[in-house]
């Protein structure tokens, strides 16, 4: 009912909540353009499931908070700083409360402006922007002239109605735009305002700059007549088409964030990371098991009592390495890809935030990649193997780049080249894998269990299975009982259709038995008389 009000009124005041849904593409436009290396590529963001996790984390933010939320988990590492600062929110509940407020505002924002302040540097306005006045003018002359001169005048009043008409056409779209991003802007300032009158120690880096922030508030405020009723709809129309105000406003507007974009953008860094931290902060306190993160060495993890966040009463687990990586192994739907998330996703909230979702943690801050979800893609024609053999190739790439710039990575990989038969699938995952674990870190299940022998060198064999309460654990070896026949039975397909399986089953196992001896197959070892099965 006031709403014309508002713009009197400091930021949240009036102001409702909208919460608009903005595309992954604009969440992830501040990393895009001012978010430095990226830990993480695509594929392993997706594997990991961390869309779903930043919307959970997320909740009650901004867009503003959320493009901070998103750098952070691709690219940023946690300093001493902001884990100090999360601390203090989450055990301080009024101060959280009061920044909350202040920032309340943010909520309204319908458009993002990271683009803006860290993208392309915006156009200088043409050059005959300073004349613009002179043609309402004309259009007032003419019409009077049309007094004195009679009818030929109007020739006159229509070349200046098309001029107006011109540039209205060119720039009209362009100035509601730009509108938008001005509303942005002035979310953001308000909420630095605001941030800057509290006396609190969270806020002090605002209080020399809320004075300016105010300023560039009026700098790029319509007038208060434009927040009346059928004023902004009646009279500001006629305004714009006949004396471009619109046009003249967005020169205008331009000019002056251009002149400002450093302030601009320090502003947005600092709000963003307040309302990240905000964000950050209430989340652990709903999630029922967080700790700081320790660091370890690159070739050391230790995670006790991790669970996963998005799982409603998820079970802990503790998993360890030490030295080399490890191949996991397990009963169908027991939790292994599960498992592997987890890991990949309190690696990077230790990296990114400094907290895991675990007992304790000590992890390595490395760089981390993952191969979970390769699929068939009708639309461009790649099968799944071809998928497999794709991501197997960029994971080697990646490998030896971070190699060669001297730095460890740790590689998540689950049911590698499942495309294949099963011979080539183990030839060519056991060729893929221990590659890869020579130089780093690597985190695989499968269901080829001869795999766990031919890889022991470098990978620890674990397997995932229940104890006698029927809670998950991790053990040491490798399954010894499987359980995807026994799951025909389970799952209807009857007794006639297990029994073949079985005969089935029993066949090949005497005839594709684990290999006694596996050491030194895939070792490249010149002193050793043995053929070399991979040279």
């Amino acid at each position: 009912m006031f709403s014309f009000l508002q713009p009197l009124f400091p930021a949240g005041v009036l102001a409702p909540v909208l919460d608009y849904p903005f595309a992954r593409s604009d969440v992830a436009m501040l990393q895009t353009l001012a978010g430095g290396a990226q830990q993480i590529d695509r594929q392993t963001w997706n594997d990991l499931l961390l869309d779903p996790y930043t919307d959970r984390l997320a909740q009650g933010s901004s867009i503003f908070g959320q493009q901070e939320l998103h750098r952070r988990l691709c690219s940023s590492q946690a300093s001493d700083d902001a884990i100090e600062r999360t601390l203090v929110l989450m055990d301080d509940a009024p101060l959280a409360t009061s920044l909350q407020r202040a920032c309340r505002g943010l909520r309204q924002t319908d458009t993002e402006i990271a683009g803006t302040l860290y993208g392309a540097v915006l156009a200088p306005a043409p050059w005959w922007r300073s004349w613009l006045w002179l043609l309402p003018l004309a259009l007032l002359l003419a019409i009077a002239s049309t007094w004195l001169v009679g009818w030929p005048a109007l020739f006159g009043v229509l070349a200046v109605c098309v001029a107006l008409m011109a540039i209205q056409s060119r720039y009209y779209e362009v100035s509601k735009q730009w509108e938008r991003t001005l509303d942005s802007l002035r979310h953001l300032l308000k909420a630095h305002a605001a941030l800057a009158r509290l006396d609190v120690p969270a806020t002090a880096h605002f209080r020399g700059s809320g004075t300016q922030a105010k300023k560039i508030v009026r700098g790029i405020e319509r007038s208060l007549l434009r927040y009346l009723p059928m004023v902004d709809t009646v009279v500001a129309e006629y305004g714009d088409w006949l004396l471009l105000k619109n046009i003249t406003r967005y020169f205008r507007t331009r000019q002056l964030v251009a002149a400002q974009i450093d302030f601009l953008r320090d502003s947005f860094s600092q709000v963003a990371a307040l309302e990240a931290d905000l964000a950050l902060a209430r989340h652990l306190r709903e999630v029922p098991v967080f700790c700081r993160a320790g660091v370890a060495g690159p070739r050391e993890l230790a995670l006790q009592g991790m669970v996963h966040p998005l799982l409603p009463g998820a079970v802990p687990l503790s998993f360890r390495l030490q030295d080399r990586g490890s191949f996991i192994s397990g009963q169908n739907g027991i939790g292994k890809s599960t498992l592997l998330r987890t890991v990949g996703l309190n690696l990077v909230c230790a990296r990114a935030f400094g907290f895991c979702h675990a007992q304790s943690a000590h992890v390595p801050l490395l760089r981390l990649y993952s191969s979970m979800q390769s699929e068939d893609s009708l639309a461009g024609g790649e099968s799944l193997y071809l998928a497999e053999l794709r991501r197997a190739r960029e994971l080697l790439a990646l490998a030896d780049s971070d190699a060669e710039g001297e730095g460890a990575a740790l590689f998540i990989i689950d049911e590698i080249f499942r495309g294949t038969n099963h011979l080539e699938s183990i030839s060519a995952a056991a060729a893929v894998l221990h590659t890869l674990a020579a130089r780093h870190l690597v985190i695989v299940s499968s269901h080829n269990l001869v795999l766990a022998p031919l890889l022991e060198d470098c990978l620890a064999p674990w397997c995932v299975q229940r104890d006698a309460a029927g809670a998950l654990l991790l053990a040491p070896g490798v399954l010894q009982a499987t359980n995807g026949i026994a799951l025909l039975a389970e799952r209807g397909f009857g007794s006639q259709i297990e029994d073949k399986a079985g005969r089935v089953f029993d066949w090949l196992s005497g005839h594709m038995a684990q290999p006694a001896d596996c050491s030194g197959v895939l070792e490249d070892d010149k002193q050793n008389d043995k053929q070399n099965v991979l040279t």
